[in-house]
């Protein structure tokens, strides 16, 4: 890329924060250079409009779009990973989380210090994740996996957080979903001189970024202290997005995408990539921010730039999953079962762990810590909770272990591909513009939309034959695109913002009898229909020609059993919202524990599944009683560690 080329970006930069000055209201390009110049004070409100709304708006987008547009070529150039990016790197969730802790314990500390608590926890996602892929292995999608893992740990605890301090919830939903609404100057002040303290350490970024690109190796023997400089370069991007995040909110996929429209511009030097990333995040996100506020007028609601950005970023994202990986791009997880049967003794501990959990429910009571038979009072609000957690433990072992026999991936499960994703989109949608209650159980909903994205999901992964990496990478987009709808909602900063909130996270508080008897019968009755259709499921775990070869249409075969995914799918999620990761443990565990037949996975992993939802509603009850952690929000921080402890012991091996 030339210079001439860079000053155009600069130029055309320029002329869309121009335009996007223009929007609503009368005043003259004349009366607007002299407000800019302070040569005549604003009096009307179209004037005070203009200078403490509108032109710090642009600014602060200017400026935000560009830090994460140069943050995101420095990351992707540090770790060579064309999908690196702030957000895919897990410091987005970690920034959200530090500022959640320090606005809810240390709220005296949130002037001066809240954009060192996003610093810290920015820099412990990114401690985990390279914990896990190692300094010298950040250049696959590995890393893009283990942040996407990051990214639902640390959101989970962040959500458990927000649940247990309802008197602050109110306070972050419009931020987490990215706004760049301006009342004033004041942010600006704020931000700009966190920003000028690490600019001049990217002076020295173009040589060390120069010196990269001939490997760790090459430029230790040209003088380079790798490590110090790749940590120091990296540190320097975290505090960069956590102060800018602290301002505005999370805005995801700018870093993610300027970089590659860059590159693919023609910029070929480090320097010239970071300038012109810098100058498209600072255009994109102009543009973004105009289309949110265009949409905020045509919808009579505020729209926050950040969901609009999501809605941008995630085709985006998908455009690139498609594109050929390269070798280190590569990502599997063998899982090596210690037998060739299940183990009786493992079978009779995890029933064991099941039973003691049922007694928990039925006969442990909170208040006095003691045993003894539930009152008729009490007994009526138990047993849903119990039969409800259960059934929707099973539920989703069941179409996590369908889902990776089907697709021949081990990293398959509903949630990280968007399955649950889904039928959560229907369902806040259909509570948005059709006036269905999230409290009441809309099944045909739910499966519509779980449907939908497992057809988007085949018909994407079909050219790379559904390998791991690439039908990952799309379900992250796929997830991303989804929950734009949900921060829209959450964003309102409603009572109704509050109880969405709960829903989403994975709650079974307040499900009713005849709701759990129903999902109940729905997975007894789905479950029994797997296990018959077993013989097909192990045909086509084999191979799809060897299942023609046999007599089965391998593709109606498989039809047939995404749509029982679909229903499992749609029953859990419509009775007690998202649950993450139980799809993902329960069938590794069931394979590791020695059940290597189909019939015999899918019981075993029903049994690991309801033991491990049962065990996690008690748990949420239990913990910090009278207070409440939901079951959903709880399996996923259990569910994220072992992930992540997964991850690692594919590194030591």
């Amino acid at each position: 890329m030339s210079v001439l080329r860079l000053a155009c970006l600069g130029a055309l930069t320029l002329l869309l924060a121009l335009v996007s000055l223009q929007w609503g209201h009368s005043l003259t390009l004349n009366e607007q250079w002299q407000l800019v110049l302070g040569n005549k004070a604003a009096q009307s409100f179209a004037q005070v409009n203009f200078v403490y709304a509108q032109l710090p708006r642009a600014v602060m987008a200017m400026v935000v779009g560009s830090v994460f547009g140069l943050v995101g070529s420095l990351m992707q150039q540090l770790t060579q990973n064309r999908l690196t990016s702030p957000l895919t790197l897990g410091t987005s969730s970690g920034a959200w989380l530090g500022l959640i802790i320090v606005n809810i314990w240390f709220s005296d500390w949130v002037a001066d210090y809240s954009a060192l608590a996003a610093m810290a926890g920015a820099l412990l996602a990114f401690a985990l994740i390279v914990s896990i892929a190692g300094l010298r292995n950040l250049t696959g999608l590995p890393l893009v996996v283990s942040g996407m893992v990051v990214n639902i740990l640390l959101g989970s605890v962040a959500t458990a957080l927000v649940l247990l301090h309802e008197e602050f919830a109110q306070n972050v939903f419009m931020w987490g979903a990215g706004d760049l609404a301006q009342n004033g100057w004041e942010w600006l002040t704020w931000l700009l001189p966190r920003l000028v303290l690490v600019f001049p350490l990217l002076l020295f970024a173009p040589r060390v970024l120069t010196l990269l690109r001939l490997g760790h190796e090459g430029a230790a023997a040209r003088g380079l202290a790798v490590l110090p400089a790749f940590l120091l370069l990296m540190a320097g991007g975290i505090w960069l997005v956590s102060a800018s995040i602290t301002a505005v909110g999370v805005i995801g996929f700018i870093g993610l995408l300027t970089p590659n429209i860059a590159r693919s511009l023609g910029a070929r030097t480090p320097k010239m990539e970071l300038y012109s990333s810098a100058l498209l995040g600072a255009l994109l996100l102009l543009a973004t921010d105009m289309l949110a506020m265009g949409l905020s007028v045509w919808a009579e609601e505020v729209v926050p730039s950040g969901i609009t950005a999501r809605v941008i970023g995630a085709p985006a994202l998908i455009w690139f999953s498609r594109r050929p990986l390269q070798a280190q791009d590569s990502l599997s997880i063998s899982l090596s079962p210690h037998r060739s049967s299940p183990s009786r003794w493992a079978v009779m501990l995890i029933a064991a762990a099941l039973l003691l959990a049922l007694s928990l429910h039925i006969g442990w009571q909170m208040e006095s810590a003691s045993w003894a038979l539930p009152s008729e009072f009490q007994w009526p609000l138990r047993w849903p909770r119990m039969l409800t957690a259960l059934f929707a433990g099973v539920g989703l072992a069941i179409a996590g272990t369908l889902l990776q026999r089907l697709i021949y991936n081990p990293l398959a499960s509903p949630d990280i591909l968007g399955v649950s994703s889904g039928a959560t989109f229907a369902l806040v949608f259909a509570s948005l513009f059709l006036g269905q209650s999230l409290q009441s159980t809309h099944w045909m909903t739910a499966l519509l939309g779980s449907a939908a994205v497992l057809v988007v999901l085949l018909l994407l992964g079909r050219r790379h034959h559904y390998a791991p990496s690439s039908l990952i990478l799309t379900g992250i987009a796929i997830t991303a695109l989804l929950e734009a709808l949900v921060q829209f909602t959450l964003a309102k900063g409603t009572g109704d913002s509050y109880q969405i909130l709960l829903w989403l996270s994975g709650s079974t508080y307040r499900v009713t009898g005849e709701q759990a008897l129903l999902l109940s019968v729905g997975v007894v009755g789905l479950t029994l229909l797997a296990l018959g259709l077993s013989r097909w499921l192990t045909l086509i775990s084999i191979g799809r020609g060897f299942a023609s070869a046999r007599g089965l249409s391998a593709s109606r075969a498989s039809l047939v059993l995404l749509i029982l995914v679909a229903a499992l799918c749609a029953l859990v999620t419509a009775t007690i919202g998202p649950v993450s990761f139980v799809g993902l443990i329960a069938p590794h565990m069931a394979m590791m524990l020695g059940a290597q037949r189909a019939p015999s996975q899918l019981l075993l992993a029903a049994l690991v599944g309801g033991t491990l939802m049962l065990w996690a509603d008690w748990l949420g009850q239990a913990l910090l009683f009278p207070a409440q952690i939901a079951a959903g929000t709880l399996v996923a921080i259990i569910g994220g560690s072992y992930f992540l402890l997964l991850l690692l012991s594919q590194r030591a091996r």
